[in-house]
Parts: structure tokens; sequence; C-alpha cells
């Protein structure tokens, strides 16, 4: 093939491609950065992000939960600026913004002029998803991102066949598979849509292969991790599971999946883009990556994964619509309504349900107001180790020395490592999630402080177990943290190398 013509563009040359909406996108980038960096530092750490600090307090090539990169990046930010969540939280904006760039370079590789380019940035710029999690640290804001630029790299392939992009598609995977696993998903169904519906050649490439060894060796360390510690990743997809199901199973999957897209622009450019993708003929080179859209979200469906897992292929999905509406005369119907107010009203309506916007105390008086659905769990950190650390001092200094700090949850332990040594505390120990592996209290411990709701498990190996206080915090916030009581359980009656394997706990 001597000249490869853009897909949605029949005849033109990669040397004339659509040039680049710079303007446009810039803007659509800085204000959503823009808007990130201002909500910040509002509330506090998200749970997990606590647990991710902890995490890398305890560098390690895996962990229990996820591979090395997010904790990594969180010992490296929290370094940099201890105690900052603006830039504990700026890979995370960085992250968001480089998707609406990505999403724009998407759209132009499938032939899209600036207005397509455009639209499909400004659709991932106020997808509430992607907005919602790019004000925490997490593999679900990181993830998406690694996903949209394999994709982006893919299509680049399939319509200029060089292959030296299909060593960097080796490299994006391999950081991919160190932030989460999810993308093995994507490339596993890929693998199947192209010997389907083509281009097989792709399979025939060297390079392509090449790429995949450098991803699987960047994959070696987690894995053999993983594999020296039994798997527990395995563990975590079935608490995964699980909790789909209690909360709604798989009835619940694609409701929130359109939902979290985004109304009305988000959504319905989703299922327009995969329609466009799997049924026109301009676009028929990347078939086969419509069909993988379509497949991955099946595989997430039937495995009870959370519905955010399928997020990666949005951008893809949003610039295939762009891409189509380019080309098409505005039905008279609707030619009268104008774009830009429509993404304006979908960002205005969507704010408040993805970022901070609201004064915490405000929030807490008026609950009913539409706020993130993890707003409470960024407020009240402070006042838990108040809490707890009152209760710590009430002991006999005697005991005091031999008492260990136990929590019954991996974000109360993280919120203790963080803020407990300014209360006096003890280390902080937790047998959930990857807390487990961090280690376990001295033999010198025979008395326990237990955050948490039920010490059943912990109350056969000790004499006595009472409630000794109470977590509350200052702004009546009605969070999972609030009214957890503080146990004291003494006699410790067996050896915590014996106590500690049962307590292990990956509830997601």
């Amino acid at each position: 093939m001597d000249a490869v013509t853009t897909a949605g563009a029949p005849g033109r040359t990669d040397g004339a491609l659509a040039g680049f909406a710079r303007r446009p996108v810039a803007l659509l980038a800085a204000g959503t950065a823009a808007v990130l960096l201002a909500t910040a530092g509002r509330y506090g750490y998200f749970g997990d992000e606590l647990y991710f600090l902890a995490a890398g307090k305890h560098l390690s090539w895996g962990y229990a939960d996820q591979p090395a990169v997010l904790p990594a990046l969180a010992w490296l930010m929290n370094s940099i600026a201890p105690g900052s969540l603006v830039v504990f939280r700026l890979p995370a904006i960085l992250a968001t913004v480089a998707g609406v760039v990505c999403t724009a370079l998407l759209a132009r590789e499938l032939g899209g002029e600036r207005k397509a380019q455009t639209r499909a940035a400004a659709a991932y710029a106020i997808c509430g998803q992607f907005v919602g999690s790019g004000h925490y640290l997490a593999t679900s804001t990181v993830d998406p991102l690694l996903w949209t630029v394999a994709i982006w790299l893919l299509v680049r392939w399939v319509r200029a066949r060089d292959d030296n992009l299909l060593l960097w598609l080796g490299v994006v995977t391999a950081v991919a598979l160190n932030v989460k696993f999810l993308i093995g998903a994507f490339w596993a169904v890929t693998a199947v849509t192209t010997l389907v519906f083509g281009p097989r050649d792709l399979l025939r490439r060297p390079k392509l292969w090449a790429g995949a060894g450098i991803a699987a060796l960047a994959c070696v360390p987690t894995l053999w991790w993983q594999t020296a510690n039994g798997w527990p990743q395995l563990g975590m997809g079935d608490a995964v599971s699980r909790e789909v199901q209690e909360a709604g199973g798989r009835a619940t999957f694609v409701p929130a999946l359109l939902s979290g897209a985004g109304l009305v622009i988000g959504a319905l450019g989703v299922l327009y883009g995969l329609g466009v993708l799997l049924g026109s003929p301009r676009l028929r080179p990347y078939r086969f990556l419509g069909w993988t859209a379509l497949g991955v979200a099946a595989v997430f469906f039937l495995a009870d994964g959370r519905f955010y897992y399928a997020a990666g292929t949005f951008g893809l999905l949003w610039a295939a619509a762009a891409v189509h509406l380019q080309q098409r005369r505005p039905a008279r119907w609707w030619r009268w309504v104008p774009t830009w107010p429509v993404f304006v009203l979908s960002a205005l309506y969507s704010l408040p349900y993805a970022l901070p916007v609201w004064p915490a105390h405000w929030l807490v008086e008026h609950p009913e107001a539409p706020h993130p659905a993890y707003a409470l769990e960024e407020v009240g950190w402070p006042d838990l180790a108040d809490s707890v650390g009152a209760v710590y001092r009430a002991l006999p200094p005697g005991q005091r020395a031999h008492t260990a700090l136990l929590t019954a949850g991996y974000w109360q332990a993280g919120a203790l490592e963080r803020y407990g040594p300014d209360q006096g505390l003890p280390t902080t120990y937790s047998a959930s999630r990857g807390f487990w592996y961090f280690g376990r209290p001295g033999d010198d411990a025979d008395t326990v402080l237990f955050v948490g709701r039920d010490p059943a498990k912990l109350v056969p190996h000790f004499r006595s177990a009472r409630v000794a206080g109470e977590v509350d915090n200052r702004l009546g916030a009605p969070n999972s943290s609030r009214h957890l009581p503080v146990w004291l359980l003494s006699g410790r009656t067996g050896s915590w190398a014996e106590i500690w394997p049962q307590l292990k706990d990956l509830k997601a």
C-alpha cells in the first residue's frame, strides 16, 4: 500500500491530514485544568488517596489490589510537597487535561476537521466521570487516559501503517498494566475483532509482538509479587464482583456507564459513535474498534466489573461521533439548535455532581444539594484521628506502651497513618485490602484499639472487649466514619503470627 488514505476523507494522504485545532482545544484543556486546580484543595483527601499515601510508604513492585504506579506517584507527590492536596492531585489533573487533548487528536486521525476535534475534546472536558475522577489521584483517573493514548496510536497505525507506532503501543500498554490490569481485556478483545473484521495484517507485524514483549517484560515485577503473595489480585476480582452484585448487579451497569459518560452530550455521543463505527462505510477501516468497544463493555458486564472499567473507550466513540456529524448536513428539525450552549449547559449541570463546588459545611446543612457521590468521604479525617487519640491518651501509660492500633477499613487506616502521628498515636495496622501486607502488630502488643463496627474476628483472641469511644467529626458530616465505635480489646490469648492470617479481608 503506497498511499494510505484517511477514513472519513477519501483521497487524503498522510501529508494532507487535517490541521490540529490548537486554539479551541487548548482553551478547553486550560479550562479543564483551571476548574480542577480551583477545586483540588477543597475538603480533604479521599479515602483511596489516603490508602495510596500509606502504600507509598511501603513501596513495592505490587500490591494486593493494584500494580505499583499509583502508590509510587503518591509517594513522589507527597515528597515534593508534604501534605499539599493540590500538589498531590497534580498527576490527576494532568491526566484529565491530556485526555481532552488526546480525544481531539483521535478525531483528527479519523479525518475530523477543527469543529469535529473541538466537539470531541469538549465531550471529554465535560464528562462527569472523567472530571470527577480528575479531582482524585486514583487508578480510575490515569487508566482512561492510557487507553485513549493506546487507541489513538492504533488508529494512527491503521491510517499511516508506521510500524514504529506499534512499539509505542507496547510502551503505553506497559505503563497501563502497571496502573491497573484492565487494558489486558482491551487487547484480548481487540485480537478477536482484528481477526474477524481486519486489519488482519496488524497481527503479522513483528513490531506489534515486540511491543507486546515490552509490555510483558514491564509486568514481570508485579506478576512476580502477585505469585509470591498468593495472587491476591484474583481475590480482589471476586470481592469487586460481590460488591457489584450487592449494589444491583448487571442491571445497573449500562445505565451507570451512560450516566458516567454525561447526560445528553456524553451518553448520546457514546451511543452515536458506537453506531458510526459499526456501520459507517467511511470509517470502515476502524470498524474493529467499534466492536472492541462493545466487546470490552460486554466483558466487564459479564464479569460483574465496575461500570467505569469500560470508560477508556469513550474518547474513541466521541471522536467517531464528531467526525461523522461533520460529514452530515444537519436535519431541518435541529439545524437551528446552536451547539455550544448545549455543551455549556451540560457542563454547568454536571459540575456540582462531579466536583466539590459547595463549602463543606453548606453541603452538610443541605444534603439534598447535588454533590459528588464521595464528597462527604473527603471530610472528617483529622477528626477521626482526634477521636481515636483521645481514647488512646485515656489509657494508663503502662497499657499504652503495649497497645496496637487496628482498623476495620483501609480508608480509616490510611487516615490514621496520615493524621495519627500528630495525636501521638502508634503505627496503624489493618487487615483490610493491601494494608494486611504492610505488616502486623509486634508481639509485645497485648491490647488493641480497634476502629470499626464489628470486632468479631478479633474477639476470640482476647479475654475482654468493650467500646471505649466513638468517632465523630466537627461538621457532623454523615460519612462512613462517623459514629464508628472504638473498641478496647485486652488480654491477647494467641500470637499475632496465628491471629493475623485469620483477619485478612479483601472486601472491595
